[in-house]
């Protein structure tokens, strides 16, 4: 009888802790608000260097160390709809936010905890010991760029004008985004011709802008580490979307990066230049 009471006891006791418990588990997350303007800096300190941030929307605009990793970063934001703030840090620590313009701002600098995080990008592994632990560590890698490339070829964000048309092939360059150590081109391929476009080759190579007739033009090929979407056709009307992954470079005044787009069997052939501001200047 008095084994009956002590646990009938315990069960009374703890019964509001397990109740509690289900009842967070099945709480939604519930994402904090930042309010900016184009008037002030809102300064994101945060309890690790800044990897990645990216905002959802064009009128935010959230600026960070690309360089050099470091604590924080500025946002601000032009009249518009609310959008959100995405932010990575060097230890795969996730952080989320709404972000809206105000007007007026009551507040002008967050202190973020690590408790604010919403998650990590990947979870914790053991260094691999083995052939297959390897292989799998490149396949997840793999998997990674995939992602990331898909991400930007859905998302509306242009680098600058960066085009270049020769009889009816239109090769551009959207976007030139910074990622950790590499640079992502996001190209645009149209073929506005009558006939079908066989793709010999892409190149991205970096070359010595030519200064006289009688100077040398030097050139050095940025071989790609991963290639997203890579076409072998590209039929009449249609446009192939792609992505270069290459490793991080930067560019001296007198230089510039090239892509050369060649036709198999043809001669329809595309040089774009790209500037070295370009370069530099990711997004």
């Amino acid at each position: 009888m008095k084994k009956y009471i002590i646990i009938s006891t315990l069960i009374f006791a703890f019964a509001p802790l397990l109740s509690s418990g289900q009842i967070n588990a099945k709480t939604p997350l519930s994402l904090d608000t930042i309010y900016a303007n184009d008037q002030k800096n809102v300064a994101l300190f945060f309890p690790e260097p800044i990897r990645q941030g990216i905002t959802g929307s064009d009128n935010f605009v959230f600026t960070y160390n690309r360089e050099k990793e470091q604590y924080f970063g500025l946002l601000q934001a032009k009249p518009g709809d609310e959008s959100n703030l995405l932010v990575i840090n060097r230890d795969g620590s996730v952080f989320s936010y709404i972000v809206r313009y105000k007007k007026q701002l009551s507040k002008l600098n967050y202190f973020i905890q690590n408790t604010s995080s919403i998650g990590n990008e990947k979870p914790l592994v053991a260094a691999p010991t083995s052939i297959d632990s390897l292989d799998k560590k490149i396949d997840n890698k793999a998997h990674s760029y995939k992602k990331f490339c898909s991400y930007l070829i859905n998302r509306k964000q242009k680098i600058g004008t960066i085009k270049k048309r020769n009889e009816g092939i239109v090769l551009r360059v959207e976007n030139i985004v910074f990622d950790k150590d590499e640079l992502y081109f996001f190209i645009e391929i149209k073929n506005k011709s009558s006939l079908d476009y066989d793709l010999n080759f892409l190149n991205l190579s970096v070359e010595t802008k030519q200064k006289g007739k009688k100077k040398s033009l030097q050139k050095l090929y940025k071989a790609p580490v991963f290639k997203y979407n890579m076409p072998s056709r590209i039929k009449e009307g249609e446009t192939a979307r792609l992505v270069y992954v290459v490793p991080k470079f930067s560019l001296s005044d007198d230089r510039r990066a090239v892509l050369e787009l060649n036709e198999k069997n043809g001669e329809r052939k595309v040089k774009l230049k790209i500037s070295h501001r370009f370069i530099n200047h990711p997004n």
